[in-house]
């Protein structure tokens, strides 16, 4: 493997360093194919995170980050740069989480996934309760509500990169997280 002025890549394999995300790109575009490895690295935990929180088994994920992967690699070349590439990357992979979604109707938020990590048996048993009633209030949000929540909150998207990704216009992608926010404060007041 080899960096992109030619020397070998150090370290392949562990951190996925990449200099010059557009300049790879444009190298991969003319036909030096193995350099994708190096996206796939920089992006597969976050595209297959997505996958579980779409799909919820490790199978479909895994499924679903092969499937997202590919369809980048083959339209790689109609990326022109006008937004991040992960952005650009992130509206492949909802956009086929939502197709998968669609086919299956259940989507179920990652909240579950990324919240909370304990240290001591007190400190694991509270947060695992206190999971449950987040996981519980942030699954009986409608649909769009949860999307955006993830994308906003678990995936740190800005408003105008939810946009990019879902179609939805900025301000309904505010309304969702407004509104969302405060259905799960009604119901987590009790907690």
């Amino acid at each position: 493997m080899t960096n992109l002025n030619g020397g070998a890549v150090a370290g392949f394999g562990a951190k996925y360093d990449i200099p010059d995300e557009p300049l790879l790109i444009k190298q991969i575009v003319e036909g030096q194919k193995d350099l994708f490895r190096l996206l796939i690295g920089r992006y597969q935990r976050t595209v297959h995170s997505m996958g579980l929180s779409f799909f919820r088994n490790v199978e479909d994920a895994a499924d679903f980050t092969q499937d997202v992967f590919f369809k980048a690699y083959r339209n790689l070349s109609s990326f022109r740069g006008r937004s991040r590439f992960s952005t650009w990357l992130y509206r492949i992979a909802y956009n086929t989480a939502i197709n998968g979604v669609t086919r299956r109707k259940e989507y179920q938020s990652l909240a579950e996934e990324v919240l909370f990590a304990g240290e001591t048996p007190e400190q694991l048993a509270l947060k695992a309760a206190a999971r449950e009633a987040v996981v519980k209030a942030v699954g009986e949000l409608p649909e769009k509500y949860r999307i955006c929540v993830d994308l906003f909150f678990f995936y740190d998207r800005s408003i105008k990169e939810i946009g990019t990704i879902t179609g939805f216009p900025e301000n309904t992608i505010k309304s969702h997280v407004f509104r969302a926010k405060k259905l799960l404060r009604e119901r987590l007041e009790s907690f």
